[in-house]
């Protein structure tokens, strides 16, 4: 897949969060290119499967496309914590490094550095949440433990989103759990174990708690621990369609 592909599909996931729309002048101002030029990469991607395109109506991505531009923006965000954290690399550089290691970082790398970095969960420069990755873990403990052969676990089978995703009222699964053994065992002790269903009972503004209900008791989250339990994604949680 080429660099602009990966580049377009990385700036609709940040313009369709929420179930938003993206158009055709929001992407021109987003990646500095004419909107003659956007509209015919367009329509491209919308040939290849990769997004939902009509004139005048702007743009989503397909599921396809979502998958590569999650993949993608973790990749970009993982290596600004990176160039950042391990590099001391200014905030002012971190976002056009990562944009020009990203496309080159293989699966394997990615793994190694969000070990190293212990799972972060934001990046430096726009405190953006980092997607978990795509594989069928159900822990970053699970992960640490398998070592080599990533090839015999394979992909997550669903796309899954943060507790920190969803409105009030909607209903998830919890499918992982991301952080350290310290972080897992306070979790476990709360309940959210991968499996257990969640109902979101209130999100307080200005990233206030996240109140969900789980078992029939009801649990105010801060919002480091909803944006590191991970559900699978309801039909109208936001992403590809």
């Amino acid at each position: 897949m080429s660099t602009s592909t990966e580049e377009y599909l990385e700036a609709l996931y940040t313009l369709t969060q929420d179930n938003k729309t993206a158009t055709t002048s929001g992407i021109s101002k987003r990646l500095n290119i004419t909107p003659a030029s956007v509209t015919e990469m367009l329509r491209r991607l919308a040939d290849a499967g990769y997004v939902n395109y009509s004139r005048y109506q702007g743009v989503t991505l397909t599921a396809q496309g979502y998958e590569i531009a999650e993949k993608m923006t973790r990749k970009h965000r993982l290596l600004e914590r990176f160039l950042h954290d391990v590099l001391k690399i200014g905030n002012d550089r971190v976002h056009k490094e990562a944009c020009e290691m990203e496309h080159a970082l293989s699966d394997t790398t990615e793994r190694a550095i969000c070990q190293t970095l212990k799972s972060p969960y934001k990046c430096p420069d726009d405190n953006k949440v980092i997607p978990a990755c795509n594989l069928g873990f159900s822990s970053c403990e699970e992960c640490k433990q398998w070592g080599d052969g990533l090839e015999k676990v394979g992909p997550r089978k669903t796309n899954i989103v943060s507790l920190a995703a969803l409105k009030e009222k909607q209903e998830a699964k919890i499918a992982f759990i991301r952080g350290d053994n310290k972080a897992l065992r306070r979790l476990l002790d709360m309940g959210l174990t991968p499996g257990t269903k969640v109902r979101i009972s209130r999100v307080a503004p200005l990233k206030g708690p996240v109140e969900i209900t789980v078992r029939g008791s009801r649990l105010a989250l801060g919002e480091k621990i909803a944006c590191n339990v991970f559900v699978e994604k309801p039909m109208n949680a936001g992403g590809g369609g």
